[in-house]
Order: C-alpha cells, then sequence, then structure tokens
C-alpha cells in the first residue's frame, strides 16, 4: 500500500481479509443480500483503482469507508428506481383504480395546488422546477445560481410542510 498502484495480487489479498467482514457490514447497512454483494464489488474496484491512496495502517478503515459511501450510493440508486418505477405504472395504468377515485384524485391535486400556493417563493420554485419541469437538483442549482445544498435544503423543507400542511392523503 504504498504510493504505486495496487497490483492485483494486493486487491486479491485484501478481499481474502477483508471480505468477509465487509460483507457483512454492508448486508446489515442495505438490508439486502444482493445489494451487499454489488457494494463489496464496487468496494474493491475501488481499492484496485484507488487503494494506493490509503496507509497500509489505514487500509481497513478506508475499505469500510468507501464500502459506507458505495452502500449509500447503491441504495439512494435504488430508490430513484423504485419512484421512476411506481411514477410509470401510476402513468400507464391510472384507471386501475375505483370509478370514483377519479372525484378523489382532483380533489387530492386541487389541495396540493392550494398547498403548493401556500410555501414561500424560493421553495416553492424549487418544487416546481423538480416536479413539473422533471429537472434535477443539480440543473435547477444551475438555473437558479444557487449552491446544490441550498436546492436541496429548500425542497426538504417544502415537502415537510406541505406533509404537515395536507397531512394523511
Amino acid at each position: 500500500m504504498d504510493a504505486s498502484q495496487l497490483d492485483p495480487a494486493d486487491v486479491a489479498e485484501l478481499y481474502a481479509q477483508h471480505a468477509a467482514e465487509l460483507r457483512a457490514f454492508l448486508t446489515g447497512v442495505l438490508r439486502n443480500a444482493d445489494w451487499a454483494g454489488e457494494a463489496l464489488q464496487s468496494t474493491f474496484v475501488k481499492a484496485a483503482e484507488s487503494g494506493h491512496t490509503a496507509q497500509r495502517e489505514t487500509i481497513k478503515g478506508w475499505l469500510f469507508r468507501v464500502a459506507y459511501n458505495e452502500a449509500m450510493l447503491l441504495r439512494r440508486r435504488q430508490e430513484v428506481d423504485q419512484r421512476a418505477t411506481r411514477k410509470v405504472a401510476w402513468q400507464l395504468n391510472p384507471e386501475s383504480a375505483a370509478v370514483d377515485s377519479g372525484l378523489l384524485q382532483q380533489e387530492v391535486i386541487e389541495r396540493v395546488r392550494r398547498g403548493l400556493d401556500t410555501l414561500p417563493f424560493d421553495q416553492r420554485t424549487v418544487v416546481r422546477l423538480r416536479i413539473y419541469e422533471d429537472k434535477t437538483f443539480s440543473q435547477i442549482a444551475e438555473e437558479l445560481g444557487i449552491p446544490l445544498g441550498t436546492v436541496v435544503t429548500r425542497m426538504r423543507a417544502a415537502l415537510q410542510k406541505l406533509n404537515r400542511e395536507l397531512g394523511e392523503m
């Protein structure tokens, strides 16, 4: 683990020493053995690419930090995929709900619109760009000329306020 690139034998040695413990850690974090295996694989790909940046004394901690970051990345990707799948399913089969649900859906839409109107301008702008224009947070930040963290904070605050105001639907 010196300043030179790790060779495959070094990565194989690291895998032999730490894979079982990392897999158990990742399974605990992700609560899914398949995802844990995927995150473990990504962790050792990073070790092969960048493991030379870690010192020998701290390589285990480095591996766990990389594993955790890979797990969080995978979890975020899965959540985005699940939201997109639900959205597409609803768009493809909206009539699957009961006949009366059309009126209920219109009522809910109207409540959400009224709730959006109660938001501060900055929060309302971010929500409208994200939901109605389907822009990413990065695109919104660039368009508004504000930091990405500010966009995410405004969105979170807006959703919390809407959730409180609209209650259970």
